[in-house]
């Protein structure tokens, strides 16, 4: 092993050094940030004050949204920082939080993503079993299960990374604390680290990849009975953008986790990370609620209800 000394800090990268350039990234950001605090926060509101709303898969909704608030916070902010200003520095503790988050919340997200098509499958599938199959008991059991493997999860691989020692260099080729990257700059045998990283992400992403198919394909399958052109239209709209932010999210953590280690990094592979670290957030709320019938109408109640207070008091 070469000689090497311990790395107490890493700098991040930016996708250009231009400032014009840094502000309009710093400003994409932010607008993706707020409007994905926003639409979630939104919804968890709404899902926990409307008692209409209490049920299964709105208490999957407001899980999955305040996951979503969670893993686009430990990103952008400071990749916001270091656009905006010359530090781009980032300590091996905040880096190893990082990495620790990124995978909790990455695991996370796709154990509820699983979670929540099983939902509409027993709902759509199975209607006179749903209330004993997803009782209240049995969703917390759920979400219970999916946090703390996800939390061993995280910690085993975070552990693993920061086992090694870097010399390479202590510039990560992306805009937060990604391990493929952090292993590029690692003197250390990292074989065990890339099998481990290929066969997890083969295991939970894939895994859960193929039973959300499956549930869809179940769901289809008898959608395609329904009566009217309009029954099954109503549900292939709701279904088919839920299959395309799940497969956006599943391809872009394979381009990153699944391919072969390469000590070359290209603009590409920051842009991939974006479509799995902050997209899926972004787009969650749109797909899952705004669009939905009775989270809109859970909304005008509670605006309604806002305003007939207001008449009182006055």
């Amino acid at each position: 092993m070469p000689n090497s000394s311990v790395v107490a800090e890493f700098l991040l990268t930016r996708f250009s050094d231009v400032w014009e350039q840094r502000v309009t990234h710093a400003m994409l950001f932010l607008l993706m940030y707020f409007g994905t605090l926003t639409g979630n926060l939104l919804i968890a509101t709404v899902t926990t004050l409307d008692k209409r709303l209490h049920t299964p898969m709105y208490f999957f909704l407001r899980n999955l949204s305040v996951l979503d608030i969670c893993y686009i916070s430990v990103t952008v902010p400071k990749a916001c920082v270091i656009f905006l200003l010359d530090s781009r520095v980032i300590s091996t503790v905040g880096c190893s939080a990082q990495v620790y988050l990124v995978y909790f919340c990455s695991c996370t997200e796709m154990l509820f993503l699983s979670i929540m098509a099983h939902d509409r499958y027993v709902a759509i599938c199975q209607p006179l079993h749903y209330s004993m199959i997803m009782s209240p008991q049995v969703c917390l059991r759920m979400t219970l299960s999916s946090v703390l493997s996800s939390m061993v999860y995280a910690g085993f691989h975070t552990g693993n990374t920061f086992r090694l020692s870097f010399c390479q260099s202590n510039v990560v080729h992306q805009f937060f604390c990604e391990v493929p990257s952090l292993l590029k700059l690692s003197c250390s045998d990292t074989l065990f680290n890339e099998i481990s990283n290929f066969i997890s992400a083969v295991v939970i992403v894939g895994g859960c990849f193929a039973f959300i198919t499956k549930s869809y394909i179940h769901i289809f399958s008898m959608v395609l009975k329904f009566p009217t052109r309009k029954e099954r239209g109503k549900a292939f709209s709701t279904c088919i953008p839920h299959i395309l932010v799940v497969s956006l999210y599943v391809g872009s953590v394979a381009a990153v986790y699944m391919k072969p280690n390469s000590h070359s990094s290209t603009i590409q592979d920051r842009i991939t990370s974006v479509f799995y670290a902050m997209v899926p957030p972004f787009l969650n709320p749109i797909i899952y609620s705004l669009r939905n019938k009775q989270i809109k109408d859970a909304i005008k109640r509670i605006m309604n209800k806002k305003s007939l207070f207001r008449e009182v008091k006055s």
